[in-house]
Order: structure tokens, then C-alpha cells, then sequence
């Protein structure tokens, strides 16, 4: 019959779940130390325990060598001819027993011993909890909260004790004392403490247990899990496929009316879930991530890094994003790709800017907008845009996305903009040409035509004969009013030697050709003044 101590022994080992020879082994270890400490000595000491009367009996042990060239440690070895001597039949390399009376032991010995007891227990416990969670990472398990601290949740496994810190917690979860939850079990941390089991309610595999749950077509493969993506307390999206073409993954996960999603949200705690059909063409995935939003079309930018280029409506761009970009973070996660999302005028407005650069499109720096001010140029130089021509295309929005600009500022640099572009029409130079004909090849006659036409080029247009009857008529005028044709012509040449003055050397060659021509004119004028003259003498000889 087995002693009342080793009894206790036997009770401490089920509630603690180790094994009593673990327990055993910690109580020979705690009398062998409490012993040496006794006695004062520094000799090999153990101690072992009878199960049958619970006697403990300590006692030193010496190993036996065969020459006294071998001893090492005289306190620990002895020679095989001093060993003979106690023991006739011993060998060498064999354990020579000098038993201690640990009767006198008191109550300090006792004391340590007890504490050296605790100390193998635990060490036992935590090697049992680590060997029982170390290989279960990833699995759902039912657990009862046990306690409830400040940033913690403690939860009680049954075999051991599980901790889920803050970050692995549903920001819509609130948990009391004694309610039973499904957790995932994401690790076992060796803590100076012990082993920490660490559980998450966070984790996308909690999802996927709830679904194989809820759902016989996950649970028997006919519908299989290809990727969640989720932020807990957020949103998750899950995508489903279907092994049988008969069954839509969609509507088996959703179920009749949405019973088989709406409990799952219920265990979730009101957690946004969206279902998505899985595709292996990546552009179609990608459009059936993004949902709600509506998506124009998808292309690969980048195979080799897994980028890809998604073009939505500019109504359907906030909603592509999400609340705080979640939509197409998420979106991301699911497809493993990186998502560069843009507006149809976004991707306009960069298609516009690569053609210009490939047409080699002029640039002016933008210090020549001289209204914008030295404050505001160096805010825009420092967020990138160095030219009037990239100032023009940005939208109020994109300004106002440039630290340190402003509503009212956005209006100035506008206006400011616009000036500029308005001066540079005004004084652009605008060439007045005439109107000229160019012979096609086929020998039709082209015409063009000048709006800004002088009075000069329409003259030079006319016939020799009806300018000098113009002359002629102007120079009879003048003559009527007091001024003679010879006045004006030394008029026109005393203006234009000062012209000549001021013009290039082509000037005054025009002008002498100008001055031929008025001469020839005067004479003109002249020949029929006396015509004139005389006219009017016969007449006057005939009336008298």
C-alpha cells in the first residue's frame, strides 16, 4: 500500500496534470539539497523515497577510479583499492553509498525543500503547456473568459490559461466573466514567468472556422476558402470558389434570406462581411474585389511585382477607396497585388502629360508668374511643380493638397494663371499679311486672306491708272482750298527725310521710290490744273 505521502504526491500530480514521477523526482531533489546544506559539505548528494512507507533517505556518492593518479576530486572519487576495502565487489566506474541521517534536519531545511518542490512543478507545468499548445498554432478553440484586465482579456483553456493582448481584439467585442467564445490560438510564448498561450479573435482563420461552420458546402469541399483579407471590428472580404459548376460559392455562403452570412455577422459582433466569387484571371478578380465600387477596366503594370493599374469612374473614386483607403486595402490583401486605383480624369490628365513630354511641349518656369509672390513660389517649388504649364493643369483640389495652400490662396494662384495667359495673347505678335493666291498642284488658284489688312496693302492693290486719277482728283481739291500740290509734295519729302532719319538704310531706299512716284504725280497734276485753267478763261471770254 502506497504511503499517505506518496498519496498526496499522486493528488498533486491530476491537479496540476503532470506526472507523479516528476513530483517524486522534485521531493529527492529538495531533501537531497536541504541535506548538503546542512551538513556544509560540497559532496555529490541524493536522496530517494520509498513509495511504499514514504521514507526519504539522503546519502552521498562517490565514484570509484582505478589509480590514484585518477583522482580528481578526492570529496567525489576514490581509488578501486580503498573501494574494495568498503565493498569487495566493486568496479570500476561504479557508486560507492554514504547515507546522512537527515533526522536532524529542521525547519529551514524544510522550508527550502518546500520551495525547490514548487520551483520542479512548475518548471513541469510549464513544459506540459508548452508541449500540449506549441504544435496547435492556427486552431480554433472554445475558451471561457476567466478575467477581465485593463488592456487584456484572460482566458481559461481548460489545461491552461490563454492571454489575448489588445491588438488581437475586436474593437466591437465586449466580453463578460464566464461567456464562452471561439478563439484562434496564434502562439506559445516561453516568458521568464513561463509559457504564454496567446489567442486572437482578430485572426482571418476565425472566419473561416465560422464559415466551415455555418456552411455544408465548405465544410464537405464542395466550396473552398481561397483568401479572406480582414480588419476585425471593419470589414472582411472572402473569396469562395466553387468545385461544382451546379453550385454558386455566392449564394451557398450567403444562404436563404442571408441566414447563413447573418449569423456569422451576429458572432462577429456586427462585422461588415463581403462574399466575392474567386477568379484565376487576376483583371477580373480585381474588379470583383473592389465592390461595391464599380471599376472601368484593369491592366498589369508590372507582372514581375505584381502591380496593377485599376481605372473607375470619377463619381465611383472615393467609393473604390473605401472609408480611409480600407476598400482597397483590403482589395489588396485578397489579391496579393499591389493596387494603384485613379480616376478616368487622373489617368487623362497623366496621358496628357506624357504626350507633351514625348512631343518635347514647351515649359516655362514658373518664377515668370510674378503675381503669384516669393512666399507662395517656393510652397509650390517644394512640392514639385517647377513649371506654368504644370501650375495650369493641376485641379483646385490637387492645390489644395500642397501644404501650406489654402481656399483663398487657390483663387490667387488661379487668377494669378490666368493673367499670365491673358498677357501672353495680347501681346502676342500678330503679322498683318495680305491677301495671297498659291497655285495647287492640280493648278487651281488658292486664295488666303488677312482680317488685320492695312490701308496700305488694300491701295497697293489697285491699278496704276486709278491711282494717279485719285491723285489727280486730291491735288485739284487742295488747290481749291489754298494748297498748292507743290506744298504738299515738299511736305511729304520733308517727312519722309525725317523718317529716313530714324529707319534702316531698306527704309530709305522705299521712301526715294515713294518720292519718284509723288514727283511723277505732281507733274500730272499739274498738266491738268493748266487744262483747267484755261477751260475756265474761254469760258469766261465766251460769257463776256
Amino acid at each position: 500500500m502506497a504511503s499517505v505521502l506518496y498519496q498526496t504526491i499522486e493528488t498533486l500530480s491530476r491537479d496540476k496534470g503532470i506526472e507523479a514521477d516528476i513530483v517524486v523526482g522534485a521531493v529527492e531533489d529538495a531533501i537531497a539539497l536541504a541535506t548538503r546544506k546542512y551538513y556544509k559539505t560540497q559532496e555529490n548528494m541524493r536522496a530517494e523515497m520509498d513509495r511504499e512507507t514514504g521514507e526519504i533517505r539522503a546519502y552521498v556518492y562517490k565514484t570509484v577510479v582505478e589509480t590514484p593518479d585518477e583522482v580528481e576530486d578526492e570529496a567525489n572519487q576514490l581509488t578501486l583499492e580503498q573501494a574494495r576495502e568498503l565493498a569487495p565487489e566493486v568496479e570500476i566506474g561504479g557508486e560507492l553509498r554514504f547515507y546522512k541521517d537527515t533526522t536532524p534536519l529542521g525547519r529551514i531545511a524544510a522550508q527550502m525543500a518546500k520551495q525547490v518542490i514548487f520551483q520542479k512543478v512548475r518548471e513541469a507545468e510549464r513544459d506540459r503547456v508548452f508541449n500540449e499548445y506549441n504544435h496547435r498554432a492556427g486552431e480554433v478553440l472554445t475558451a471561457t473568459v476567466k478575467r477581465l484586465e485593463p488592456m487584456d482579456v484572460i482566458f481559461d483553456l481548460g489545461k491552461a490559461e490563454a492571454r489575448m493582448p489588445k491588438r488581437e481584439q475586436s474593437r466591437l467585442e465586449q466580453f463578460a466573466v464566464g461567456e464562452r467564445v471561439r478563439v484562434v490560438l496564434l502562439r506559445v510564448d516561453r516568458a521568464a514567468k513561463g509559457p504564454q498561450v496567446i489567442v486572437s479573435r482578430a485572426a482571418p482563420v476565425l472566419v473561416q472556422n465560422l464559415f466551415q461552420s455555418e456552411v455544408p458546402e465548405i465544410y464537405d469541399g464542395t466550396v473552398t476558402v481561397r483568401a479572406i483579407a480582414r480588419e476585425a471590428g471593419e470589414r472582411t472580404k472572402i473569396a469562395v470558389m466553387s468545385r461544382d459548376k451546379d453550385v454558386d460559392p455566392v449564394g451557398a455562403c450567403v444562404g436563404m434570406k442571408g441566414m447563413r452570412v447573418q449569423s456569422i455577422i451576429r458572432e462577429l459582433r456586427g462585422e461588415k462581411i463581403d462574399i466575392i466569387e474567386y477568379s484565376e484571371e487576376i483583371t477580373t478578380f480585381a474588379e470583383k474585389a473592389l465592390q461595391p465600387a464599380k471599376v472601368s477596366r484593369v491592366s498589369i503594370t508590372d507582372l514581375a511585382e505584381k502591380q496593377i493599374e485599376v481605372i473607375v469612374d470619377d463619381t465611383q473614386l472615393s467609393l473604390a477607396i473605401g472609408k480611409k483607403g480600407q476598400n482597397v486595402r483590403l482589395a489588396a490583401k485578397l489579391l496579393g497585388w499591389k493596387i494603384d486605383i485613379k480616376s478616368e480624369e487622373e489617368k487623362r490628365q497623366e496621358v496628357e502629360q506624357q504626350m507633351t513630354a514625348m512631343s518635347g511641349g514647351p515649359t516655362t518656369p514658373i518664377e515668370q508668374v510674378t503675381e503669384l509672390g516669393e512666399q507662395i513660389l517656393e510652397k509650390l517649388i517644394a512640392a514639385g511643380v517647377t513649371t506654368i504649364e504644370e501650375l495650369a493643369d493641376m485641379t483646385p483640389e490637387q492645390l489644395e493638397e500642397v501644404p501650406g495652400i489654402g481656399e483663398k490662396t487657390v483663387e490667387k494662384i488661379s487668377s494669378a494663371v490666368r493673367h499670365y495667359f491673358g498677357q501672353y495673347d495680347e501681346g502676342e505678335a500678330r503679322p498683318a499679311t495680305a491677301a495671297a493666291s498659291e497655285t495647287s498642284g492640280d493648278g487651281a488658284v488658292a486664295e488666303s486672306s488677312a482680317d488685320n489688312t492695312t490701308e496700305e496693302t488694300v491701295s497697293m492693290a489697285k491699278t496704276p491708272e486709278e491711282i494717279l486719277a485719285e491723285d489727280a482728283e486730291f491735288g485739284e481739291a487742295q488747290e481749291l482750298n489754298g494748297i498748292s500740290t507743290e506744298d504738299i509734295a515738299d511736305e511729304e519729302e520733308r517727312e519722309s527725310a525725317s523718317d529716313a532719319n530714324d529707319d534702316s538704310d531698306a527704309r530709305e531706299e522705299q521712301i526715294e521710290l515713294q518720292n519718284d512716284t509723288i514727283d511723277g504725280l505732281v507733274r500730272d497734276s499739274e498738266e491738268v490744273s493748266d487744262e483747267v485753267v484755261g477751260s475756265d478763261e474761254h469760258d469766261r471770254g465766251s460769257r463776256g
